[in-house]
């Protein structure tokens, strides 16, 4: 049997798949999942030889309060235009992928136009029969996160449920991959991240912003410092408690890493509800551009959508969350003089104080430090 050809989304696009409640205080490490997942699909059709099979993920920080409002992700799959696939989306409460995802339960379909669940759009799209189908749930713990889906036997036949045994069997191993993963990644961040919100703690910051600050003065190059406090923030936890503004900063803390990324950036939890961003190699007009797609990203975000294990029924939190950002950069405001502790200091001072202004002139705003003197 000549090997097939399985597709995968890249790397840094499967990160966000894996940012589990589980261990949502810590980014995915940069093992090779890309390879594992179609290694996954490969020796699946090994052992049960199929003329397609995919692997469908959802976006845990993406799950809506219905099922119609969850999108489930290809991420990897192989066989008729598989390679189209790697991206796209399909609502969780459509087809034979959308009922094992809701329900956690094993599949197996060898009649499609008997069957109640078979969604006929790809067929029809892509040109393809569809005569069987085997899919299984891939779960962290007891929560399901997608599903791993074998399409028509290679041999013509109709999938057995011994067909569905084997594939069990593989959902299983990539479950268990994904969860040591995590708990990997767990135990080599524990001690430069936030517990919360999975940015790097205030401890680590101060390392990074020294380091950062040292390698500007042998470059001779800057370092922008972003101070952020949620402005409303009380308000949360007034309404609904605290562990709902726990939530919250959870779900900050992912928006910053979707909004800033990139090496050169460092996203820090300062503490409550301040963050600090530090922006190496970047002037005044890079910060404030890095401040505005934060607010842009606060206007377009709705925080506590879902239900929740604190939570009796589903959280509807409507109003909008904004944030105050004061911007200091080095040596703009801080001059290269002193030592490399007193210049750190000083910036964190400057880009503070400004986010006090701007909270203080009406909030939601952004504020450039004063020079020091």
């Amino acid at each position: 049997m000549s090997p097939i050809e399985v597709f995968s989304l890249p790397l840094e696009e499967l990160e966000p798949f894996l940012d589990r409640q589980r261990y949502s205080a810590f980014m995915p490490v940069r093992l090779k999942v890309d390879a594992f997942l179609r290694e996954i699909l490969s020796k699946a059709n090994d052992f049960v030889p199929s003329q397609a099979g995919s692997i469908v993920m959802d976006k845990p920080m993406e799950r809506g309060p219905a099922s119609s409002e969850t999108k489930l992700h290809f991420v990897a799959a192989y066989g008729p235009a598989s390679n189209q696939l790697l991206g796209k989306t399909l609502p969780a409460d459509q087809g034979v992928m959308g009922y094992v995802y809701r329900t956690g339960d094993a599949y197996l379909m060898d009649d499609p136009a008997k069957d109640p669940n078979f969604f006929k759009d790809f067929d029809e799209t892509h040109g393809f029969t569809t005569q069987s189908v085997v899919a299984v749930p891939i779960r962290i713990e007891r929560t399901v996160c997608g599903v791993l889906e074998m399409v028509n036997r290679s041999d013509g036949q109709r999938f057995t449920h011994k067909d569905l045994q084997l594939l069990e069997v593989f959902a299983r191993y990539t479950s268990v991959f994904i969860e040591n993963l995590l708990d990997a990644q767990r135990a080599n961040e524990m001690a430069r991240r936030d517990d919360l919100t999975g940015l790097y703690n205030d401890r680590f910051f101060h390392h990074r912003l020294t380091e950062d600050l040292i390698r500007a003065d042998i470059t001779n190059s800057t370092v922008a410092l972003l101070f952020l406090d949620l402005d409303n923030f009380k308000d949360v936890n007034d309404t609904h408690g605290h562990l709902a503004g726990s939530q919250v900063l959870k779900e900050f803390g992912y928006l910053l890493r979707k909004t800033i990324p990139g090496e050169r950036a460092t996203l820090a939890r300062y503490g409550g509800d301040e963050f600090v961003i530090i922006l190496a190699g970047c002037g005044l007009d890079g910060a404030l551009k890095a401040a505005e797609k934060i607010r842009d990203a606060l206007r377009g975000t709705i925080f506590l959508q879902g239900t929740y294990t604190w939570s009796e029924g589903p959280v509807d939190w409507r109003r909008a969350l904004t944030c105050s950002i004061g911007i200091a950069v080095y040596p703009l405001h801080v001059p290269r003089e002193g030592t490399t502790d007193l210049r750190k200091n000083l910036l964190l001072r400057a880009a503070d104080s400004a986010m006090y202004v701007a909270k203080e002139a009406g909030k939601d705003r952004i504020q450039i430090a004063e020079a020091f003197r």
